[in-house]
């Protein structure tokens, strides 16, 4: 079939337009082509060179990891270590990076290096878009049938002494050639890992729901009041006993908790709420074992889930009361982001997750 002039002027058009879209992400290693007329025969198409306008340090996926290593580290000297590259090159690679794209990225001082306000957000995107790199790679790995990859996973302190171990223990069993990473943090932490993609997944306590997140439950607990051994709680009403005490009564004694918004203290303070009471707080304290060493002491009372005393080497130095009229329900969920696709390792991971969670809970109740 004839091809006429305006069929090669439009296929020229939309090549010319993907390939120039195709720039902005990719620096080409050669000159693009796009289609043109031949000796103005318009039955004729030839493949021409064709550079659309780009400088020749337009910014590469190296440049970005280089960066973003920079400055996660602070210091050019601790990432040309940890990348492997010498410091001089780690330094001309960036700054190429900054004359591209017209903006300081980093205020260099006697200290080290920090993040201007433009490189905070190209270290938002960049580490989203590394993720997203290293996820290609990964989905690549595993159409060969080889699970692989890396997978990122975060942890509230209340668990992590729990079942760090049987965790990594079970995931080297199942998954031997993915790599790990645990971190350890609260939920703020947690929300912020997953929303820039430092975390694929983190165990939280009642998360709100948001269409940037995809949550499913592990386990719903109860708080419980834990005391000094051999403690007596303060009068109040409610019917207490040896092994419960209620909520009113709960109110009324010197309370060791978590600062906002800690999700444990949110739902106590919630819960108080319903019956017109607030906890009496006399400690604001930011790490659990802190917190049951200063009950252990006698400087207070904590309100936390029974399990969380697996985490102490002699729990018998505590006495644990159920809470009642009413009981504080918790919910422990698994939550990863809607917005980035989910890789077989990752699916994978989380059936690890789910089972080593839920069998150290068991264990630890």
């Amino acid at each position: 079939m004839p091809v006429s002039g305006r069929d090669v002027e439009e296929v020229a058009a939309c090549m010319a337009g993907i390939l120039g879209a195709a720039h902005q992400f990719v620096k080409p290693a050669i000159p693009l082509a796009a289609i043109t007329n031949w000796h103005n025969d318009p039955t004729a198409i030839r493949i021409a060179s064709y550079a659309p306008p780009y400088s020749p340090t337009a910014m590469d996926l190296k440049q970005l990891e280089y960066f973003v290593r920079v400055a996660e580290m602070g210091s050019f000297t601790r990432a040309s270590i940890a990348l492997d590259v010498a410091q001089p090159a780690l330094s001309r690679q960036i700054r190429l990076l900054e004359v591209e794209l017209r903006q300081n990225l980093l205020t260099r001082n006697g200290r080290g290096a920090v993040p201007t306000e433009a490189g905070k957000l190209l270290l938002q995107h960049g580490r989203g878009i590394l993720h997203q790199v290293a996820l290609t790679r990964e989905e690549l790995g595993a159409a060969r049938g080889a699970l692989a990859g890396h997978v990122s996973i975060g942890l509230p302190p209340s668990l992590s002494k729990l079942i760090t171990v049987p965790l990594v223990q079970a995931f080297h069993a199942q998954l031997p050639q993915a790599q790990l990473t645990l971190t350890e943090g609260f939920s703020v932490l947690m929300h912020e890992g997953l929303r820039v993609g430092n975390l694929d997944m983190a165990v939280l306590y009642n998360p709100e729901q948001s269409p940037d997140l995809e949550i499913s439950t592990l386990h719903e607990d109860e708080l419980t009041l834990i005391s000094p051994q051999g403690s007596r709680p303060a009068r109040g009403k409610g019917k207490t006993t040896a092994r419960t005490a209620s909520l009113s009564e709960v109110a009324d004694l010197p309370l060791i908790l978590p600062s906002r918004p800690n999700a444990f203290r949110i739902l106590i303070e919630g819960e108080m709420m319903t019956i017109g009471r607030r906890p009496n707080v006399i400690l604001e304290v930011d790490g659990l074992n802190a917190i049951l060493n200063l009950v252990k002491e006698g400087m207070g009372h904590a309100i936390l889930p029974s399990y969380t005393l697996s985490n102490f080497d002699n729990a018998s130095v505590f006495d644990v009361k159920a809470i009642h009229s009413p009981s504080i329900r918790s919910q422990l969920m698994l939550v990863w982001s809607a917005r980035r696709p989910t890789t077989q390792t990752q699916k994978k991971a989380m059936e690890v997750v789910s089972q080593v969670v839920l069998k150290a809970i068991t264990a630890g109740t």
